[in-house]
């Protein structure tokens, strides 16, 4: 909107400084007055829209040569008005002009800060997705390991639980007493894990046999 009311202002004043050589007939007091018009329809312009912010050094020269294109008519020097009349429009077209460029080139800028914006936004996002997902697996191995852990311990109970309810192995013992004809005697004890039959017994001996007991 700016720019197209910019525009406008510069067509009117552009046709302003146009009709002041176009008639032919017309006298040089009405081309000066008609060209120190068209000059300050430009620098109102310029000041309407911060030239004289932007550039105030173009303005205040564009208003100075406007002031002497007055005087100079004031005082019956007609081409001299005309020309400092001239000279204020340019530099008034120079303050527009340069006031648009670094409206341009700031309109530029601020795209491309928000291009930057929405790329570094993206690239958080992306960071956060990753962050979230190894966030997520590890929270899933730490998981796995616990029930690993759980199982393991429920292994241990049931094995303590099982020893404790196992009873012992009982062992008996065999003892065989050998006695012979002679006065002396002698007397053997061995272990044995398994049941046996007792066999004949030599004469004067007496052998007893005991069984193992297991669970």
């Amino acid at each position: 909107m700016p720019r197209k009311t910019l525009f406008a202002s510069l067509l009117a004043s552009s046709a302003m400084a146009l009709a002041v050589t176009t008639p032919a007939q017309a006298s040089k007091a009405d081309r000066a007055r008609e060209a120190i018009a068209a000059a300050e329809a430009k620098i109102h312009t310029a000041e309407s829209i911060g030239a004289s912010t932007e550039s105030p050094r173009e303005t205040a020269e564009a208003r100075a040569a406007l002031a002497t294109a007055k005087e100079d008519l004031a005082a019956g020097h007609k081409s001299p008005s005309i020309r400092e009349a001239i000279r204020a429009s340019a530099l008034a077209d120079t303050a527009i002009g340069e006031l648009q460029r670094r409206k341009d080139e700031s309109l530029a800028a601020a795209q491309d800060a928000q291009r930057e914006g929405v790329s570094a936004a993206r690239d958080q996002a992306a960071t956060a997705q990753q962050q979230a997902a190894e966030a997520n697996s590890r929270a899933d191995a730490a998981q796995q390991s616990a029930a690993t852990s759980a199982a393991d311990a429920a292994a241990a109970r049931n094995a303590a639980v099982a020893t404790a309810q196992t009873p012992p192995t009982q062992v008996e013992t065999t003892v065989t007493t050998q006695q012979p004809a002679s006065a002396r005697r002698s007397t053997r004890t061995h272990v044995v894990r398994r049941t046996t039959s007792p066999a004949a017994a030599p004469s004067g001996s007496v052998t007893t046999t005991t069984k193992v007991t297991q669970p």
